[in-house]
């Protein structure tokens, strides 16, 4: 049974024009996730990207990835990552037990990132893992024309806050079993702990590609 890695790309990004195929560095945004999904052979099986769009299909297939065609029926805007996935796996066949979802928006991962993922998976026999990281601002917030903290009270050190955790989106691990099922994250999901410059790097804005290519240049530069 295979371990394959799906990229979900849409085409129609409304606040960057051609968002995943955008040059980042010397490459386009969606060859990121691709390249690091191809440096994980040893895990990963096959690589597929699912996209409606014509330019992205063309950008995949020459960074050596698989494509499937995702009907415009499941590529709006409010339309959940999960029925890309189910639809790419009714394409791909039934000889597949684990998915690792790789979001084109999320370019950077640390090297060894997937291969210590996923070696917990394994050993813990999960149904799904995903990455997180912890969170050090001061949350709060405002009733009635007023600040209410939320995980603080006023004076506390950022030091002694109690531990807060966001979902960074750098990798998930599902089996096929729960994508079937409508789930990536299952209630018994494992997170996995990244603390790393990269879990702050998420592409939705023309800042957040900036950012981006900031975080490249100065990573490039240290080679």
């Amino acid at each position: 049974m295979k371990t394959i890695a799906i990229i979900p790309a849409r085409g129609g990004s409304k606040r960057i024009e051609g968002k995943n195929i955008q040059l980042l560095g010397e490459f386009p945004l969606i060859a990121h996730s691709i390249l690091y999904a191809q440096k994980n052979s040893e895990i990963i099986d096959d690589i597929y990207v699912s996209t409606d769009d014509a330019e992205i299909k063309k950008t995949a297939l020459q960074f050596g990835a698989k494509v499937i065609d995702r009907p415009v029926s499941i590529s709006g805007d409010l339309e959940p990552t999960v029925s890309a996935l189910k639809h790419a796996l009714q394409m791909i066949g039934p000889d597949v037990e684990n998915v690792v979802l790789l979001q084109a928006t999320n370019p950077f991962r640390p090297q060894n990132l997937l291969r210590e993922a996923f070696e917990k998976y394994k050993k813990e026999d999960a149904d799904s893992l995903f990455t997180i990281s912890r969170n050090h601002q001061k949350f709060g917030k405002i009733v009635n024309n007023k600040f209410q903290p939320f995980n603080y009270t006023f004076g506390q050190r950022s030091q002694d806050l109690e531990p807060l955790f966001f979902e960074n989106g750098l990798l998930y691990i599902s089996k096929v079993s729960l994508i079937q099922k409508d789930i990536i994250i299952s209630e018994n999901a494992i997170p996995f702990e990244v603390d790393h410059i990269f879990a702050h790097v998420d592409i939705d804005a023309p800042e957040d590609l900036e950012y981006a290519a900031f975080i490249y240049n100065k990573i490039d530069g240290k080679k």
